[in-house]
């Protein structure tokens, strides 16, 4: 069971057969504006390898785990990061989304690492070299083992923790940021609990809890995926606001937004629950967003078609993509336009991506994404990006390295990047800043 969207949807019964969105001829491309950022999203846990201060190590190594592989060295982006960003920036793009490891920040609570943040200061430093503008997300589902120790986000101080966290990052690093946003994906709970059949996994969750609890001698270990958003989602709002302040006190300038998981959910038939489903996927997130969060990062990976009974079993004739759910790059427009309805703030895609061994399918998913958000632009909503998932195939959380995204595949023994032609592809749409 995935802690990431990409793996939680996958358990989800998703439908298929929409209609594909014809492709915009050549001579009728609309030009976007000349700020419009163009790039990729990449986790610090998920690349850089070897972040065993990291709530996820632990989960990873210990017996029962719910991961197929150990992340170990990863891509070892925390060396490597200079060619990962050179190699963005000669592809064509001009931003990087890229996160900041708590763990390494904040080894023990309330010591900060200055040799860490100086390394991350050097990380932006390099994007801002290369004409890259960083989106930084401070936190990216994983926490330091401290604090899960402690109860992670079930513990009524976790949000002063987070927010002190996010201001130091912000006076060490604010100044090198182009955007932020406190956490990725923010109702990721809120998205395991609309999983359909999520009772049968709650056993094998459980015992890994409780391992983890026994191996750090902390009846109180709680990760951020895993813990009851009954509990931990208010605490999160909570410390979201609280960072959002935090941060802007700091640097007023910086723009600080909220990015959530963000599924096409899709009415079916008579008396369908999509209304509910989506109240259920997005919360009073959506109210936190509209008061504080100068933007919204979507991150839209496929459907929910949503009957009478809940979300509906996909039809026989679904293509799944290989993270095991239905292949639908048009969710980008309908999750574009559910954003600026119900928030009302400015737009940016954050992420969009396809597990695929098939290059030839990553290219026709990018296509038809892009005519999708071309289509929610031309009914006048504005948006600001898109930020493909992933620029390297990396660590995809439990299904460990079997799931790739990447535009560019990564040698796991010599740490050899190799750009694929979906990445040249969309380098090229970068560069021609046109769809």
């Amino acid at each position: 069971m995935d802690i990431s969207r990409r793996g939680l949807i996958a358990g989800a019964a998703v439908g298929i057969g929409a209609t594909q969105i014809k492709a915009h001829a050549a001579d009728t491309k609309r030009a976007l504006p000349k700020d419009f950022l163009w790039g990729t999203a990449i986790s610090a846990y998920q690349s850089e390898g070897n972040n065993t201060n990291a709530d996820a190590w632990l989960m990873e190594n210990i017996k029962p785990t719910l991961y197929k592989d150990r992340s170990g060295d990863s891509c070892d982006s925390y060396h490597r990061y200079a060619e990962d960003i050179a190699l963005a920036a000669k592809l064509g793009f001009n931003c990087y989304r890229m996160g900041i490891e708590w763990a390494r920040i904040e080894p023990n609570q309330g010591f900060y690492s200055n040799a860490e943040l100086d390394h991350y200061a050097r990380v932006l430093e390099t994007c801002r070299a290369h004409g890259l503008k960083p989106v930084v997300s401070l936190n990216h589902f994983t926490v330091p083992l401290w604090f899960a120790e402690r109860g992670g986000f079930t513990v009524a101080d976790s949000p002063e923790i987070f927010a002190a966290f996010c201001k130091k990052a912000a006076e060490h690093l604010g100044g090198l940021m182009y955007m932020a946003t406190p956490f990725n994906e923010a109702n990721i709970q809120l998205l395991v609990q609309i999983m359909p059949g999520i009772a049968k996994y709650l056993p094998a969750v459980k015992a890994v809890l409780a391992a983890a609890a026994q191996a750090t001698h902390s009846p109180n270990f709680s990760t951020m995926a895993y813990a009851d958003p009954a509990i931990s989602t208010p605490l999160m709002q909570e410390a979201h606001r609280k960072a959002y302040t935090a941060i802007k006190t700091v640097r007023p300038e910086l723009l600080v937004g909220i990015s959530l998981t963000t599924q096409d959910i899709q009415p079916v038939g008579p008396n369908s629950l999509a209304d509910d489903y989506r109240k259920r996927l997005y919360g009073d997130w959506v109210d936190v967003a509209r008061t504080h969060a100068d933007f919204v990062g979507v991150q839209p990976y496929t459907r929910f078609l949503v009957d009478d009974k809940g979300i509906a079993m996909p039809p026989k004739n679904a293509v799944i993509t290989d993270a095991g759910y239905e292949y639908y790059p048009q969710a980008v427009a309908g999750t574009i336009r559910w954003a600026h309805q119900a928030i009302g703030k400015p737009i940016y895609v954050t992420e969009n991506g396809i597990a695929t061994d098939d290059d030839a399918q990553r290219i026709k998913f990018i296509d038809a994404a892009l005519a999708s958000l071309r289509e929610a632009m031309d009914d006048g909503i504005p948006v600001h990006s898109y930020l493909y998932w992933s620029l390297l195939d990396n660590f995809e959380w439990t299904s460990g390295y079997s799931k790739h995204f990447g535009l560019v595949a990564v040698d796991l023994q010599t740490f050899q990047r190799t750009p694929k032609p979906s990445a040249l592809h969309l380098g090229a749409i970068a560069r021609s800043n046109r769809i």
